[in-house]
């Protein structure tokens, strides 16, 4: 297909001269729109991937919310939303911006094949990881730390004991479980399952953006004409929704391994292979589809305000008020 300034089908004047911290500006806004938006289902589908099958605290992405805002009331289902708030713009910019630039450079006369657009998506996947990995970390603490206490209180309750481990008054803070790491296992501890993040998000790019390119230029009007912001917006749900599920067992496997605080009856993984082996010994293929429709309810709007926010050139609207030199 055409290339047409990587995936930026935007009219404006300074779309056609090729802007990195345009995009760097779109990805950023991009991510901080999408995940206020989404950010409770996130945490459903952090707390539905990390439960185990026999201990099944939470049936749906609905009984896990409202089990949350009764417990932990509604700011409960923003539990973690800081620390992603704070690194999902440099992650989302990154991806985002990666794409475009690996697609300037691999296009040739203005063209791209399907093979040289799935390496393009390789390359941003490669690119986010070195934010998504710490970040997610960080997120999947937070967000599970309430499914750990109401767990806890759970048994509790069968065994008429009173709870070993109370609920926190203060629950730790994304800065304090930071520094543990960094004093306890170094910088590594920040990167701790950054082989299952690759093998996530590596394929997600691969098929997300070609997927995406693809769709969105059946509603490009005429030759050289953009596609309607709708169209990039379906177009960015349909992809992100395909690809989410698509890569959702991988999803599985680097939120088990990053999840630090595990109860007496949870397992332990050492690495990707002995993750798969026991999930597949003890809970059975379906457990890699844990989390699998919240996935997609999460990336699909996620990406299709990305791309809407590119259409609107947000990015090179604000830069277009700095000074231009002249060449």
């Amino acid at each position: 297909m055409a290339y047409k300034q990587g995936l930026n089908p935007n009219p404006h004047p300074l779309a056609f001269c090729f802007s990195l911290p345009a995009k760097l500006i779109d990805g950023g806004l991009a991510g901080l729109i999408g995940v206020t938006c989404v950010f409770p289902i996130d945490l459903a589908k952090t707390r539905l991937q990390n439960q185990k099958t026999g201990s099944m605290l939470y049936t749906s992405m609905c009984d896990c919310l409202m089990k949350t805002i009764r417990s932990e009331g509604y700011i409960g289902m923003y539990r973690g939303a800081a620390v992603n708030l704070a690194l999902v713009t440099p992650e989302k910019a990154i991806k985002l911006a990666a794409n475009d630039v690996f697609r300037h450079h691999l296009s040739r006369d203005g063209k791209l094949s399907l093979l040289r657009e799935m390496l393009a998506g390789c390359g941003a996947g490669m690119f986010q990881v070195t934010i998504t990995t710490p970040m997610e970390m960080l997120k999947i603490q937070l967000q599970d730390a309430g499914r750990i206490e109401a767990q806890r209180r759970l048994i509790s309750q069968e065994a008429k004991v009173s709870p070993q481990h109370p609920v926190e008054a203060r629950p730790p803070t994304a800065i304090q479980i930071t520094r543990e790491l960094l004093r306890t296992k170094g910088i590594g501890g920040l990167y701790r399952g950054i082989g299952a993040t690759l093998l996530r998000d590596v394929p997600f790019s691969i098929i997300y953006f070609p997927l995406f390119a693809n769709l969105n230029s059946l509603g490009e009007r005429g030759g050289d004409g953009p596609a309607p912001a709708y169209c990039s917006f379906l177009s960015g749900c349909f992809a992100g929704s395909a690809a989410a599920v698509a890569v959702n067992p991988v999803d599985v496997v680097k939120t088990r391994l990053q999840s630090l605080t595990k109860l007496n009856q949870e397992e332990s993984y050492r690495g990707v292979t002995d993750c798969i082996r026991k999930i597949l010994r003890q809970e059975g293929p379906s457990a890699f589809l844990k989390g699998a429709g919240c996935r997609a309810l999460v990336i699909a709007p996620l990406f299709g305000i990305a791309q809407v926010v590119y259409f609107l050139g947000a990015g090179e609207f604000l830069l277009s008020f700095l000074p231009q030199e002249n060449n």
